[in-house]
């Protein structure tokens, strides 16, 4: 893969990696690692529910101090004051997340307040920690997200309707521990929402031309084919565990990627979908994705087709263009093949919001990293009115 500038680049990949099935049963020797000896586990209801909190706090035995289980979608400040609260009552030296990104993000900023006290917004915005903060070991229970090897942390402003951005080295995870099992009671449309959301982080970091370099093009190649195979298995066939794992690989690597190169348009407009009309986040990114790469298409029809590549659709003699079509259209199919939403409309959002969405997107950094230079609400318009 050619590039068009000349190449300068940190890559970093700090977060140890566990994978196997039955890895949560090492999260007491994960938690040793660190130097810690007393973990607040930090969750929601429904995980508990499903079972998969009780073998964390099993392997934890007497480190665990306590568990944090009123996590929610898109969770807000009043969520990571009461878990802050709870873990220095319980004295924890360390944080144990279990659950999907909005689990995952409320124990880095749960971390952050642990360590430094404070409000929240102190701190928001990007690299302005100066010392490593609560060590914290996550265990993800949905295949998406990337949260457990990236420094971004999504905190929802509830009283603003908006979604807030803070990003800093110091609260990348320490471990992630990748047990298929802990993915298996899934249910399939959370299965191919999550994963959406992978495959929109892996195109994203590939389509980010300005960031985009031979490490993470690596990464998201990678995790494309990965999840091209084996996610269509995972909504099929939940208790596929092989397929599970490969999928929780897929995710973790587009992380990786993402986290480097950085995204784009869809995130920009999806954190905001989230905040004003609280579409869940994969969802929002896999109703947006193809309607962005068509937008940015004439500015990185190389880069899809690269993305067709790791598709497996780009065919022999094919221009850049005509494979960069291909990737497009092998979207809509994986989409339609796992029954997901393919509009706006068709999950709430009203036609009169739009503009609204689409002014609050421009302030959103993901945009930054947009291969079309994004500067005026019409152009998110215009994608938005495609998606609804």
């Amino acid at each position: 893969m050619a590039y068009d500038r000349e190449l300068e680049f940190v890559y970093r990949n700090p977060t140890r990696l566990v994978f196997r099935e039955r890895a949560v049963e090492d999260v007491g020797v994960e938690v040793d690692r660190l130097g810690c000896s007393k973990a607040l586990v930090v969750t929601d209801k429904g995980v508990v529910e499903a079972g998969l909190v009780e073998p964390v706090v099993k392997a934890l035995g007497n480190r665990h101090v306590g568990t944090f289980d009123a996590c929610i979608q898109d969770s807000g400040f009043h969520i990571v004051n009461k878990a802050a609260e709870i873990a220095r009552e319980a004295g924890a030296d360390c944080l144990v997340s279990v659950g999907g990104g909005s689990c995952i993000d409320t124990a880095k900023a749960v971390a952050i307040l642990l360590k430094e006290g404070g409000e929240l917004s102190d701190y928001w915005g990007y690299q302005l920690l100066t010392r490593p903060q609560t060590p914290h070991v996550v265990i993800p229970t949905t295949a998406g997200t990337g949260s457990e090897v990236t420094y971004f942390c999504l905190i929802k402003d509830w009283d603003r309707n908006l979604k807030m951005e803070l990003g800093d080295d110091y609260i990348i995870p320490n471990t992630a521990i990748l047990d298929p099992l802990m993915t298996k009671g899934l249910p399939p449309m959370l299965t191919a929402t999550t994963g959406m959301d992978a495959l929109t982080h892996a195109i994203e970091a590939i389509h980010a031309v300005e960031y985009a370099e031979p490490i993470t093009d690596v990464m998201a190649y990678g995790a494309i084919r990965l999840i091209m195979e084996y996610l269509p298995r995972c909504v099929e066939n939940g208790d596929d565990l092989f397929a599970r794992g490969q999928q929780q690989i897929a995710s973790t690597m587009a992380g990786i990627a993402f986290f480097n190169s950085m995204v784009g348009l869809v995130h920009g407009i999806a954190h905001t979908l989230g905040g004003i009309c609280s579409v869940p986040h994969g969802l929002a990114n896999s109703i947006l994705l193809p309607h962005v790469m068509k937008y940015n298409l004439d500015e990185c029809a190389d880069r899809y087709a690269f993305v067709a590549e790791a598709m497996g659709v780009k065919e022999k003699g094919m221009s850049d263009e005509e494979a960069a079509e291909a990737a497009i259209e092998a979207v809509w199919d994986l989409t339609k093949r796992m029954n997901v939403p393919q509009n706006l409309r068709d999950v709430g959002v009203s036609e009169e919001i739009l503009p609204e969405v689409a002014e609050a997107s421009l302030g959103s950094g993901p945009m930054l990293a947009n291969p079309k230079m994004i500067y005026e609400a019409e152009q998110v318009l215009e994608v938005l009115r495609n998606a609804y």
